[in-house]
């Protein structure tokens, strides 16, 4: 038998092994994971990450049941969330000694429920940037999906796919170089989920690399050029992994 790998690093298709992925050249890792501890609270770990790698392009998709720890490792990206123990890297650099407002320009964040302030589209992306002047703020618009015409609508008369591909729009205004999206159409119909997805597969098309959290087995088949399981605040081995898969299928199966 092969001896485990010391450093768990994700192949070009998948931490688990699923098959059809495209090929995906070899880079530096976008964020590194060094025996990486989160325990708030009572210090049990809500996640226990020994060593992770993630690639530097394309669409990564954390999986999981819920409670398996996706979010907190997503947020721990832009330090919405700081590990007990261990250490993150961004491209290299432990992201402890990276000024917090200056990383998540860098690396920005799309939440699961859209969180837009009251007044006009156009103020609202100029909370990320306030010096934007209103040709930046169409083009962050298109970006999104969505035409210059949305600049002068009230955020409180959009439909809920449309302030969320607002609140892409406002992150993308400030230029990240990576962007982070924490089950995004959780609360959007299929139609309009199937169009955040397409403009997320242009950005990673576009050299914007893309980690994205869903429960969706379905989705993540759609979009992952990779995928990373997690059960239980852990990285699942295969046996752990063909269990959840397993799981999810049936459940989604005894819903039809």
């Amino acid at each position: 038998m092969a001896p485990t790998p010391s450093r768990f690093t994700i192949d070009p298709c998948t931490a688990i092994c699923v098959e059809g992925c495209p090929a995906v050249p070899e880079r530096s890792p976008l964020f590194e994971f060094d025996h990486v501890v989160v325990a708030p609270g009572d210090g049990t770990p809500i996640l226990d990450i020994d060593q992770l790698d993630l690639p530097d392009d394309g669409i990564t998709v954390l999986v999981g049941p819920s409670g398996a720890g996706k979010s907190t490792l997503l947020r721990l990206c832009n330090r919405l969330e700081v590990p007990t123990s261990g250490r993150v890297r961004y491209r290299g650099t432990d992201i402890a000694t990276l000024d917090p407002l200056v990383l998540r320009r860098r690396v920005g964040m799309v939440f699961q429920r859209p969180a837009l302030f009251g007044g006009t589209v156009s103020e609202n992306l100029r909370v990320a940037r306030a010096d934007a002047d209103a040709q930046e703020c169409a083009a962050a618009l298109d970006r999104a999906g969505l035409d210059a015409a949305f600049l002068n609508r009230t955020a409180d008369d959009l439909s809920g796919g449309e302030a969320q591909r607002a609140c892409l729009a406002r992150t993308l205004l400030t230029g990240p170089d990576v962007l982070l999206m924490d089950e995004p159409t959780s609360s959007l119909d299929p139609a309009m989920s199937r169009t955040l997805e397409r403009l997320a597969a242009r950005l990673a098309t576009d050299g914007v690399p893309v980690l994205w959290v869903t429960h969706d087995l379905a989705q993540a088949e759609r979009i992952a050029h990779r995928k990373v399981v997690l059960v239980g605040g852990r990285l699942a081995d295969e046996t752990q992994a063909a269990s959840y898969v397993a799981s999810e299928h049936h459940d989604q199966c005894g819903e039809r």
